[in-house]
């Protein structure tokens, strides 16, 4: 245990703590001085609370967990991955397809849940039902600017939705995407720009001009989600896309390829 001041650029930084703390022989405080994507630690706290974990807080700004607690067993049915389902939500926008995710839950904590909300201020339709959330393209997808702030693992998928949307887009106030895997403000701008996007940085986000795509060999970066970006690009652009270091993808979706070619795309693993 003991007392802690917290920068928080990241929630990680945060939420480690937050599970960890209760476990702590003393007790612990933590103040934040600054945090980004807050419905993560609203997803930590949900789930404290659920197990009975006793965590006291101010707003986001001081935490108090007493220590000597245990986190009990449990048995739940985890809801599917909304930072996952982005990329064939995505997909599904930009090629005026029709798809139905199955397994995700718009009760569930998750902060990612608000790109349907992006994408059907976009143009995009999203119908929620209870056999699941069905993304449909086919009109015309329009730019805007969008705080991405609590969704930062969005902002790949979102890019390439941009690239097919009439007009400006502006993805902002995600400062915190330089510090995932790669920094994915500098390396969406670089590997779009090979595949002739009208894209810019800007200290915390990016902005994309919409227009046609073609085909190019371009970098993942090792990064599970700019590979999966690209994929989503790729299904737009004229000619063929080769995507590197497209084996991070195992990181969170090893299954990635394999749901894209069910879905329609003309896509294979290459093995160099």
């Amino acid at each position: 245990g003991g007392k802690t001041t917290l920068h928080a650029p990241t929630s990680q930084f945060l939420t480690s703590l937050l599970m960890s703390s209760p476990l702590a022989e003393d007790d612990t405080e933590i103040e934040t001085l600054e945090l980004n994507e807050k419905p993560y630690v609203d997803m930590t706290l949900w789930w404290l609370a659920k197990l009975g974990v006793r965590c006291e807080h101010e707003g986001y700004d001081r935490f108090f967990i007493p220590g000597g607690q245990r986190i009990p067993s449990f048995q739940q049915r985890i809801p599917g991955d909304f930072s996952s389902a982005t990329f064939f939500a995505a997909a599904a926008a930009v090629t005026g397809s029709r798809l139905l995710l199955q397994g995700l839950d718009m009760s569930d904590t998750q902060g990612d849940k608000a790109v349907f909300e992006v994408l059907k201020a976009m143009g995009a339709k999203v119908e929620v039902s209870d056999a699941g959330i069905a993304v449909c393209g086919g009109g015309p997808l329009t730019g805007g600017e969008f705080d991405l702030n609590a969704t930062p693992d969005a902002l790949p998928a979102l890019a390439v939705a941009a690239c097919a949307a009439d007009g400006e887009t502006r993805l902002v106030n995600v400062p915190q995407a330089r510090l995932k895997e790669t920094d994915r403000i500098a390396v969406m701008r670089r590997e779009l720009s090979k595949m002739g996007a009208d894209i810019s940085e800007l200290p915390d986000g990016l902005i994309i001009r919409g227009g046609p795509l073609k085909g190019a060999k371009v970098e993942g970066h090792k990064d599970h989600r700019v590979v999966m970006a690209l994929a989503v690009a790729g299904l737009i652009a004229d000619g063929e896309t080769e995507i590197s270091e497209a084996e991070s993808v195992a990181i969170t979706f090893p299954n990635f390829a394999d749901l894209m070619l069910r879905c329609g795309a003309t896509i294979k693993s290459i093995v160099s």
